[in-house]
Protein backbone atom coordinates (compact mmCIF):
# COMPACT_ATOMS: atom_id res chain seq x y z
CA UNK A 1 0.00 0.00 0.00
CA UNK A 2 2.47 2.05 1.05
CA UNK A 3 4.02 1.59 -2.96
CA UNK A 4 0.75 2.79 -4.00
CA UNK A 5 0.69 6.53 -2.45
CA UNK A 6 4.47 6.81 -3.56
CA UNK A 7 3.61 6.31 -7.18
CA UNK A 8 0.19 7.89 -6.96
CA UNK A 9 1.83 10.84 -6.01
CA UNK A 10 4.33 10.94 -8.29
CA UNK A 11 2.03 10.47 -10.88
CA UNK A 12 0.86 13.83 -10.11
CA UNK A 13 3.64 15.78 -10.02
CA UNK A 14 4.32 14.13 -13.38
CA UNK A 15 1.15 14.94 -14.95
CA UNK A 16 0.70 18.42 -13.37
CA UNK A 17 4.72 19.58 -14.77
CA UNK A 18 3.22 18.06 -18.31
CA UNK A 19 0.44 20.30 -18.25
CA UNK A 20 2.46 23.16 -17.19
CA UNK A 21 4.21 23.09 -19.95
CA UNK A 22 1.67 22.53 -22.43
CA UNK A 23 2.92 19.41 -23.38
CA UNK A 24 1.97 16.02 -24.62
CA UNK A 25 3.74 13.34 -22.68
CA UNK A 26 6.82 12.78 -20.19
CA UNK A 27 9.98 11.33 -22.38
CA UNK A 28 12.49 11.19 -19.57
CA UNK A 29 12.15 10.67 -16.17
CA UNK A 30 14.78 11.27 -13.43
CA UNK A 31 14.29 9.85 -9.52
CA UNK A 32 16.40 10.06 -6.38
CA UNK A 33 15.84 6.89 -4.39
CA UNK A 34 16.41 7.34 -0.79
CA UNK A 35 18.85 5.14 1.22
CA UNK A 36 15.48 4.45 3.32
CA UNK A 37 12.96 4.42 1.22
CA UNK A 38 12.76 0.45 0.81
CA UNK A 39 12.57 1.05 -2.94
CA UNK A 40 15.61 -0.79 -5.52
CA UNK A 41 15.29 0.48 -8.96
CA UNK A 42 13.86 -2.91 -10.17
CA UNK A 43 11.31 -2.64 -7.12
CA UNK A 44 10.61 1.24 -8.17
CA UNK A 45 10.79 0.61 -12.20
CA UNK A 46 8.23 -1.87 -11.38
CA UNK A 47 5.13 -0.14 -9.79
CA UNK A 48 6.72 2.71 -11.94
CA UNK A 49 5.23 0.57 -15.35
CA UNK A 50 2.31 -0.02 -13.22
CA UNK A 51 1.09 3.26 -12.16
CA UNK A 52 2.02 5.18 -15.63
CA UNK A 53 0.08 3.09 -17.72
CA UNK A 54 -2.68 5.06 -19.51
CA UNK A 55 -0.76 8.12 -18.24
CA UNK A 56 1.01 11.02 -19.69
CA UNK A 57 4.32 9.29 -18.19
CA UNK A 58 3.97 5.58 -19.58
CA UNK A 59 6.99 4.88 -21.91
CA UNK A 60 9.13 7.77 -20.37
CA UNK A 61 12.59 6.35 -19.75
CA UNK A 62 13.39 6.23 -16.02
CA UNK A 63 16.77 7.02 -15.06
CA UNK A 64 16.83 6.00 -11.07
CA UNK A 65 19.67 7.32 -8.39
CA UNK A 66 19.87 5.36 -5.68
CA UNK A 67 21.62 6.97 -2.45
CA UNK A 68 23.68 5.04 0.25
CA UNK A 69 23.54 7.66 2.41
CA UNK A 70 21.26 6.76 5.69
CA UNK A 71 22.03 10.43 6.85
CA UNK A 72 20.66 12.14 3.95
CA UNK A 73 17.55 13.92 5.42
CA UNK A 74 15.67 12.52 2.60
CA UNK A 75 16.93 8.90 3.02
CA UNK A 76 12.86 7.79 3.54
CA UNK A 77 12.07 9.80 0.17
CA UNK A 78 11.44 9.59 -3.31
CA UNK A 79 12.58 12.85 -4.98
CA UNK A 80 11.53 14.02 -8.53
CA UNK A 81 14.73 15.53 -9.98
CA UNK A 82 13.63 16.14 -13.48
CA UNK A 83 11.22 15.64 -16.47
CA UNK A 84 11.82 15.86 -19.93
CA UNK A 85 8.75 16.78 -21.97
CA UNK A 86 7.45 16.18 -25.61
CA UNK A 87 5.55 18.93 -26.81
Amino acid sequence: MHEHSLMKDLMTKIETVVRNHNARKAVTIDVWLGALSHMSPDHFTEHYEESSKGTVAEGAKLNITLSDDIHDPNAQQILLRNIEVED
